[in-house]
Order: structure tokens, then C-alpha cells, then sequence
């Protein structure tokens, strides 16, 4: 019973010590939701740093994927990973989506009756089953989120902003929070709609949301670890992942559009996706006009793909379904007009024990 009522007592002064003066400065009340729910959401984002950086980061020195000669590229990284989840996660979660959904709740409510939308009044059965319901929650968001990966690499202007995320020639731990904003909001608005859609309740699309990102810090981490051959198909694991995130091979050059799962395995296998077998490979990009992200510092790399989205966004090919790359004007061409030997170098071509950073 100890660790529960530790759990409680530092909610509660959370709560009345950060969050509660916190609202009143912003002068937002109740309109962001209970100051305990938001402590809440607070310490399991510490409690996510924390298993990043106690568990997660020593697995890297004890089974790396990749041997590196230092980690210099990991660091803006882990500054991505910091705001995210103490800054702008938070953020969103209760100072827009809760508003939103408060917003959106009145409108349906007529003389304060339930709405009538979302799965426990669809089956009030959930409501007795709630770990059921979380489950049958995420399998739908992890459904939405697979399709949803898929269009982030097949639209050219959602392209431009998503390839900073895979620009990365170290990929760690700390990755999966390295990302355009707008690629960000993009997502999560995406994602919301259909928890909104769904009746999920913006504390519990916040629990989503956090417990998708520690399995992606997992599957982000320079680690040489599988699942096994028959869990493998079902979740997605980093030896899994680190494919979806391999440098384009030259001999293979569309080898690397699959693996697109976030937790769940199982939609890469049954829309065929999913790739097996293949060993290690260097992570990153083939494209120079997106890999040049990588000697970029936090402000740079934002603007940077935000200039190639608008680029894309602005004309016509940026709308058309495929594989691109972007001209020294960020407009998207296609990747059989860009010099894919640019990045490569024989080290990396052989993926040698000792992958040094460029």
C-alpha cells in the first residue's frame, strides 16, 4: 500500500503546489480540467523520463545496434524529449484539447443530457469493464495512428515535415520526440478527433498518448533486442523499428517504406508493410537536403522543415502520392533525380561496428 499512497500524496501536492497556481496565473480555471488530473499527467511524465533515462539508455551501452564513437547527435534529442513531455504535451492536453472537448461536449449536450456518441454509450457494458475499454481504446488509436504514418511519408508536403524526424543519423531513446511541431499538432489533432470520436476523456487521451510514447522511446532505442519470432508480428520491438528508420539502400531503393506500426506490429503484417530479416542498417536519410538537419541546432531544424513544407505545400508536387526528395528551392522532386551516393560512405555501407557520426 505504500507505493499507492506515496503515488497519492504527490498528485495532491502537485496539485495544490504547482498546478493550482499555475491555472490561476494563466487565468484558466477549470476550463483546463481538474488540477489533479494535470498533476497526474505531470509525474508520469517525469516517471517516462525517468525509465528513459534508468533503463532505456544503459540498454544502449550494454546491446547497441550501433557502436558510436561519441553521441553528439543524440543530445539535441533528448532536448526534444524534455519539452515534449514537460512542456508542450502538456500543454496541448489541458489547455487546448480539454477546452476543446468541454467545447464540444456543450454542444451536444441538450438539457443536460448525456451525449449521445462515444463507445461506453454505444455499450454501457464498458463502463464496468474499464481496463477492457482502455484496451479497445488503443487498439483504434493504434489503428489510426499506422494509417496515419503511412500518409506522413506518401503526401509530399507532410513529407517535408516528418523528415525531421527521420533525419537522425543516431537514432537513441531520446528520438521519438524529435519532430516538426506542426507535424506534431498535425498528429495529434488527428489522433484527438478520433478519442473525441470515440467519447475518450482528454485525462484518459493523455494516458494514451503517454503510454504510446514510452513504447516508442523503446522502439527508438539503439538496441540490438527483438521480441522472438512470434511476438515480433504482433508488437513492434526496436530491432523492428530500426528498419522503418534504415538509410534508403541503393540496390533496393523502396526497402525502406515499411514497418510503419507504432506499438502494434500486426497492421504492418496483415496490410503488408511489415519487413523481417534484414540485418542492421544505418540509420537516417538519403536525401541531403534533409540530412543537413542533422548539423542543425533545436530552432534551425524547425525552420528548416517548415521551409520545405511550404515549398511542397505551395505546388503542385507536393500534393502528388510518392517518394520525393527536395531541390536546393525545397520544392519536392522525385528520389531517382537526387544523388543517392551523396551520404554514403564505405564505414556506413558496411554498417562497421564503429558507425561515426558525420
Amino acid at each position: 500500500m505504500f507505493l499507492p499512497q506515496l503515488w497519492s500524496h504527490l498528485i495532491a501536492w502537485t496539485s495544490i503546489h504547482a498546478v493550482s497556481p499555475a491555472l490561476l496565473i494563466l487565468h484558466i480555471g477549470k476550463s483546463a480540467g481538474s488540477p489533479e488530473e494535470i498533476a497526474e499527467a505531470l509525474l508520469i511524465a517525469v516517471l517516462q523520463i525517468g525509465i528513459i533515462a534508468m533503463i532505456f539508455r544503459p540498454l544502449e551501452s550494454f546491446v547497441p545496434a550501433e557502436k558510436w564513437q561519441d553521441r553528439s547527435l543524440t543530445r539535441l534529442d533528448r532536448q526534444y524529449t524534455l519539452l515534449m513531455l514537460l512542456g508542450l504535451f502538456p500543454l496541448f492536453s489541458y489547455l487546448v484539447l480539454m477546452p476543446f472537448s468541454n467545447l464540444f461536449a456543450g454542444a451536444a449536450d441538450v438539457g443536460n443530457e448525456a451525449t449521445s456518441f462515444g463507445l461506453k454509450h454505444w455499450l454501457p457494458w464498458f463502463d464496468h469493464h474499464p481496463l477492457l475499454l482502455f484496451f479497445v481504446y488503443y487498439i483504434a488509436y493504434d489503428f489510426v495512428y499506422y494509417w496515419m504514418h503511412r500518409t506522413q511519408h506518401a503526401i509530399p508536403w507532410w513529407w517535408a515535415l516528418h523528415s525531421m524526424h527521420h533525419s537522425q543519423r543516431q537514432m537513441s531513446c531520446w528520438t521519438n520526440d524529435r519532430g516538426n511541431y506542426l507535424d506534431g499538432m498535425l498528429q495529434s489533432m488527428v489522433l484527438a478527433t478520433v478519442g473525441l470520436a470515440m467519447g475518450v476523456e482528454p485525462s484518459e487521451f493523455a494516458f494514451l498518448m503517454l503510454v504510446g510514447e514510452l513504447a516508442q522511446n523503446f522502439s527508438h532505442a539503439n538496441v540490438r533486442i527483438g521480441f522472438g519470432h512470434v511476438m515480433e508480428k504482433f508488437f513492434v520491438d526496436p530491432k523492428f523499428h530500426r528498419l522503418h528508420h534504415m538509410r534508403v539502400d541503393l540496390d533496393r531503393p523502396n526497402l525502406h517504406n515499411c514497418n510503419f506500426g507504432q506499438v502494434f506490429s500486426i497492421w504492418d503484417v496483415l496490410f503488408g508493410t511489415a519487413l523481417y530479416g534484414e540485418k542492421p542498417r544505418p540509420t537516417g536519410v538519403g536525401d541531403p537536403m534533409v540530412d543537413i538537419d542533422n548539423e542543425r541546432s533545436l530552432i534551425p531544424q524547425q525552420w528548416g522543415a517548415l521551409k520545405r513544407f511550404w515549398g511542397a505545400f505551395t505546388c503542385t508536387a507536393g500534393w502528388k502520392l510518392g517518394d520525393v526528395s527536395f531541390g536546393a528551392d525545397h520544392r519536392p522532386i522525385p528520389s531517382s533525380h537526387t544523388d543517392l551516393h551523396a551520404l554514403q560512405s564505405p564505414a556506413a555501407d558496411a554498417f562497421a561496428p564503429s558507425v561515426s557520426p558525420k
